[in-house]
């Protein structure tokens, strides 16, 4: 077996530790079915995709295309790649699979295609995003993983997947929002407006109290907005009232210093007089800010 690059990350190998994805045997166990080729495959022998960014299929988006498949077979071909005799794993077209199964087929047309474990990860997650309606979450979550697992900067991810560069930065600040904003985000609950909204509020039991307002009184996104703006300027005044920047001593100077030369960027101390405070670092593109992220993981 080839040797697994380090993009891919633990995680991602051990799903397929035991894929053979080696071009050239992948060639010589093909056999009755060609990479390139659309053949007709038994379904028991096709695994789902390990990759397969999407979550959630509604029992009535299924059935309608189980009724499809019923009465017109499988138009579209579903993607594939061989990982043994006779073993295949799916890329894309869960849908049609899943639905292909429930419908009682014993085999479904598909393209052999010969990937290995990165080229997998990018096909499955770029199709998705490109053709299923994703829910903004699952679109976010597609993302972060093209970056962090196929080691992509946001500027090399937005020309992959055809979008602009603010709107994939938009639903990455998404995946910040609480476990159950974010649930309602992908229950259709509220819109990405009010999401993006309520990501300008750093307290997360404001944003918890506002989300829930937005559900009992169905406010627009204008209205979340204003209430937003007004929470920050309060906040910032209490703030303002509650905390005076104490000076730094010899030693504190002492570790900016340092952050400044290790990392070749201003950094910010500030705290008060019970210690708390923050410490920011600058950056003046995105490219810079990329760069920075990338020596703090380190």
């Amino acid at each position: 077996m080839a040797t697994k690059k380090r993009a891919l990350g633990r995680g991602l190998s051990a799903l397929l530790e035991n894929a053979n994805t080696d071009i050239t045997s992948n060639y010589s166990a093909a056999e009755n079915h060609v990479a390139g080729s659309v053949s007709e495959i038994e379904i028991s022998s096709i695994s789902p995709n390990p990759f397969q960014p999407r979550k959630h299929f509604t029992a009535e988006a299924l059935q309608d295309l189980v009724d499809s498949i019923n009465i017109h077979g499988v138009i579209q071909p579903v993607t594939v790649r061989k990982i043994g005799n006779d073993q295949f794993q799916l890329v894309s077209g869960e849908r049609r699979f899943r639905a292909s199964t429930i419908a009682g087929l014993k085999s479904i047309p598909a393209y052999v295609k010969i990937a290995n474990d990165q080229s997998m990860l990018e096909m499955a997650l770029i199709e998705n995003i490109q053709r299923e309606n994703l829910d903004p979450i699952e679109v976010a979550e597609s993302y972060n993983r093209l970056i962090s697992e196929c080691n992509l900067t946001q500027e090399e991810m937005s020309r992959r997947v055809g979008k602009s560069r603010t709107s994939v930065t938009n639903f990455l600040r998404l995946l910040n929002l609480p476990e159950e904003v974010k649930k309602g985000l992908q229950e259709r609950k509220l819109s990405m407006g009010h999401a993006r909204a309520l990501l300008s509020l750093e307290d997360k039991k404001q944003i918890l109290k506002l989300y829930k307002t937005i559900l009992s009184e169905q406010i627009s996104v204008r209205k979340v907005e204003e209430a937003v703006k007004g929470l920050v300027n309060h906040s910032g005044e209490e703030s303002k009232k509650r905390t005076k920047a104490s000076p730094l001593s010899f030693e504190e100077k002492s570790w900016v210093n340092t952050l400044e030369n290790n990392f070749e960027t201003k950094v910010g101390l500030n705290r008060d007089s019970e210690g708390k405070g923050k410490l920011v670092f600058h950056f003046s593109s995105p490219s810079e800010m990329e760069e920075l992220i990338k020596k703090l993981k380190q």
